[in-house]
């Protein structure tokens, strides 16, 4: 079908961000992909295609129905993970799974396991594209992609249904934290958006973890072992006692749901000098703050014992929970609950424990909730999708572009 067609054309583009690159975008490759999407936007008939400098890129479909209409945009982001080779991808279909072990690589002993992997389970009978276990299939988030592309499609295909304005908006470095911080929401023109960029059939989710980043620099003082008793303070070993004296469960290894955690994220050193790396998580603004401020605490404790300038802590927060903004404007959830039912899916509402481009453009004063692209495993050799929950997340982009006319003739 149309719909898997492109979506494995899509795959084809190696388009990994990177931490280490210069500039947005953070690598060249993610342009090389917008540009084809642009091409790809104006030949299906959307208006107003505008490729950036940057990587942005912006599309219309004009509205088919008369009056006052809210503007409706839908947002998926054109980078892979950095985590996992993401070049020569090749896909394949596993068609009609059996809940048996998927064998990606016998060469290499690859294999996705409902043992290991029990969401398989969940897709009994359904088709499932998966990867050759080399690199990971890139359906975060070129699913979203192509499921926004082709509900344009289909829409055009189906003028009976009736629909205000909508906006599309590709964006990329979304994997690095980077995608929304060069996004033009005043251009873009929305009243409310949607990105494509869940997991599971039927997700919805508008709550998200604040978040932020914290390096611990410590401060050693080298001299030479064999005369050191009472001098050397080895920066390493006052690393380790940082480390040891963190909440051992408050990690992410040991937490769900609604738990924040600190996560250790890279650590190097010598006696001289040492830098941890953290994460902190936390959908609670107040617990938020306070791991913040607990961090820093343990900095002047140790730098009670060790001496004063040890250790310092720098934290940067990186987003917050959409869900304060999203709050006031809960009929985008209605609307979206709504519109998941409609496509035969059973809605969830769920809490993200990460972040999304959502929650940054929420505070830059776009609503931007997340809806499910049907991916699983993401980040990894491992990641599968349904063809059966693209179809759907790509009729709830239909769905919701129908019932928002619908509600605003209503109202």
């Amino acid at each position: 079908m149309e719909l898997v067609a492109r979506f494995l054309k899509y795959v084809g583009f190696d388009t990994q961000s990177s931490e280490e690159g210069q500039g947005c975008p953070s690598t060249g490759k993610q342009m090389v992909f917008a540009r084809y999407l642009a091409d790809e936007l104006e030949e299906i008939g959307l208006e107003e295609v505008e490729l950036d400098g940057h990587g942005y890129l912006f599309a219309t479909l004009p509205a088919n129905v008369d009056g006052e209409v809210p503007t409706v945009g839908f947002i998926a982001h054109m980078d892979t993970s950095p985590d996992c080779p993401g070049e020569h991808v090749k896909p394949r279909i596993v068609e009609r799974y059996d809940g048996g072990d998927i064998v990606l690589s016998a060469e290499d002993g690859i294999v996705t396991s409902p043992a290991q992997f029990p969401e398989l389970l969940a897709h009994v009978g359904e088709d499932l594209i998966v990867t050759d276990g080399r690199t990971l299939l890139g359906a975060d988030d070129k699913a979203g992609i192509a499921e926004i592309v082709q509900a344009m499609v289909y829409l055009q295909a189906h003028p009976e249904i009736r629909h205000g304005k909508i906006r599309v908006g590709f964006n990329p470095d979304e994997e690095i934290g980077m995608g929304a911080h060069l996004f033009d929401v005043e251009k873009f023109g929305c009243d409310w958006a949607y990105t494509m960029d869940g997991g599971e059939v039927g997700e919805l989710e508008f709550e998200n973890f604040n978040a932020a980043s914290a390096k611990v620099v410590i401060k050693g003082l080298n001299v030479h072992p064999g005369y050191a008793k009472g001098k050397m303070r080895n920066a390493m070993r006052v690393a380790a006692d940082f480390i040891r004296r963190m909440p051992a469960g408050e990690t992410p290894e040991t937490t769900e749901g609604y738990e924040g955690f600190y996560h250790l994220t890279g650590m190097k050193g010598t006696v001289e000098e040492a830098v941890l790396s953290y994460i902190i998580r936390d959908h609670d603004r107040q617990k938020f703050e306070a791991r913040k401020a607990f961090m820093e605490q343990l900095a002047e404790t140790l730098n009670g014992e060790c001496g004063a300038g040890t250790v310092a802590v720098e934290t940067h927060d990186q987003y917050y929970n959409m869900r304060e903004k999203v709050e006031p404007m809960m009929q985008i959830i209605d609307i979206a609950k709504e519109a998941i039912e409609a496509a035969g899916a059973k809605c969830q509402v769920k809490a993200i424990r990460g972040g999304t481009d959502g929650a940054q453009l929420s505070f830059k004063g776009l609503p931007c909730p997340n809806i499910f692209a049907g991916g699983l495993n993401f980040h990894g050799r491992n990641e599968f999708v349904p063809v059966q929950s693209m179809e759907k997340a790509m009729m709830t982009v239909v769905k919701i572009a129908e019932l928002t006319a619908k509600r605003a003739k209503e109202d």
